[in-house]
């Protein structure tokens, strides 16, 4: 059975409502984030464990955002499986604080993905279910939007705890935490229409189930995946230019303004999606990656990041929520949740990969690192033009 969009002003409140969650969580997590590569750096941990805490985090979680998706649509329920992924990260956030020595952060790192792991596919699937086809591009772009909004919000507040108030990060991670528990609130308002849910025969897990388009598309986000190693990586090589307090400062103020890029475009590269298709957008997207990685090899002034920054919040945006949107496009309503989970497993088990050979370039020398991933962003753009 088929289900259709939720009525207009429901809909309209879901979406309002899930942004609001998200904009909150991430302001928490963007207190943390710019941050993290740093503290991983001081704990004694090379480039390698940045890559490995990096990538593991993610693909540790990535058969549990299949199953969350897919348990979601047995039950027929998914505001459930979302309110306890954002109190499991919250609560690990928290307790980074008290994080010691780089295993330790690998652990809590890991546990917030774990939380990431069980909402992210019953939250996009309650997405979609909110919007038209037409305007789904939208409805995935003012998500986008406000939770990179959150993440502007929360790079400003790293910033002035740490340039203005002198804070050490311990202090600011259980800030942190704290503003993590408050995106649970704005949840309580979101309305799930019931729906039955799939039979047994067609709601088997199985990826040669899934539409071939969208099988095809799935193998196309996994190799963009491999090349879209973490952003802490780009953290690292714009702190190589600094010194002094500038060394953490001028990191965190770029990021910041890699948020407030993504945020200004992410709502526009919705729309654009909904008008020019999402392939068209998407290769704009990743050719863009690909260029921004060929810039990150020779950046060497404070110009050439704040550039490379912008235009690295502009791809992400072209990419994010369109890559979701399209998912949700190519599958079948009543088994969407699964699908999404499919589509996020499949991006997060290449996290580990992408995340240890972006490390060991890294520590034998910075610029393979990004060409490893303009090579990996033009091919994934090549295959997704001839193959989807």
């Amino acid at each position: 059975m088929t289900t259709s969009p939720q009525d207009g002003a429901t809909g309209r409140l879901n979406i309002v409502m899930l942004g609001l969650v998200s904009f909150i969580n991430d302001t928490s997590s963007k207190i943390i984030l710019p941050l993290l590569p740093l503290l991983i750096t001081q704990l004694g941990g090379g480039g390698f464990i940045v890559g490995l805490i990096s990538g593991a985090s993610d693909s540790v979680a990535s058969l549990l955002k299949l199953y969350s998706g897919h348990l979601s649509d047995r039950t027929s329920s998914r505001k459930g499986f979302v309110f306890v992924g954002y109190l499991v990260s919250s609560a690990a956030k928290f307790l980074f604080a008290f994080a010691t020595s780089w295993p330790q952060v690998l652990g809590l790192r890991m546990a917030e993905r774990f939380g990431k792991g069980v909402r992210s596919a019953p939250r996009d699937a309650l997405l979609a279910a909110s919007t038209s086809q037409t305007r789904r591009g939208r409805g995935f772009g003012i998500h986008r939007a406000m939770d990179s909004a959150g993440a502007v919000l929360g790079t400003a507040i790293a910033f002035v705890m740490y340039w203005n108030l002198g804070l050490g990060f311990e202090h600011i991670f259980m800030a942190a935490g704290t503003i993590g528990f408050l995106s649970l609130v704005p949840l309580l308002f979101v309305r799930e229409r019931r729906q039955h849910p799939p039979s047994v025969a067609s709601a088997a897990m199985a990826f040669s189930n899934l539409p071939p388009r969208l099988r095809r598309f799935t193998l196309v986000a996994f190799l963009f995946a491999l090349a879209n190693f973490s952003y802490m990586f780009f953290v690292l090589r714009s702190e190589s230019a600094f010194s002094g307090r500038l060394a953490v400062g001028a990191p965190i103020a770029l990021y910041g303004l890699y948020n407030l890029s993504f945020t200004l475009f992410a709502l526009p590269a919705g729309i654009l999606s909904d008008r020019i298709g999402r392939k068209n957008v998407l290769l704009m997207g990743y050719g863009l990656f690909a260029l921004v990685c060929v810039g990150f090899t020779a950046a060497g002034s404070l110009a050439a990041f704040t550039l490379l920054f912008i235009l690295f919040g502009l791809s992400y945006a072209l990419v994010e929520a369109t890559e979701r949107a399209y998912v949700s496009d190519l599958a079948d309503p009543a088994r969407r949740g699964t699908a999404l989970g499919t589509y996020h497993m499949a991006t997060s088990i290449a996290a580990l990969p992408a995340g240890l050979v972006a490390g060991a370039l890294w520590d034998f020398h910075p610029a393979a690192t990004f060409l490893y991933g303009a090579v990996l962003a033009a091919a994934a753009m090549v295959l997704l033009k001839l193959r989807v």
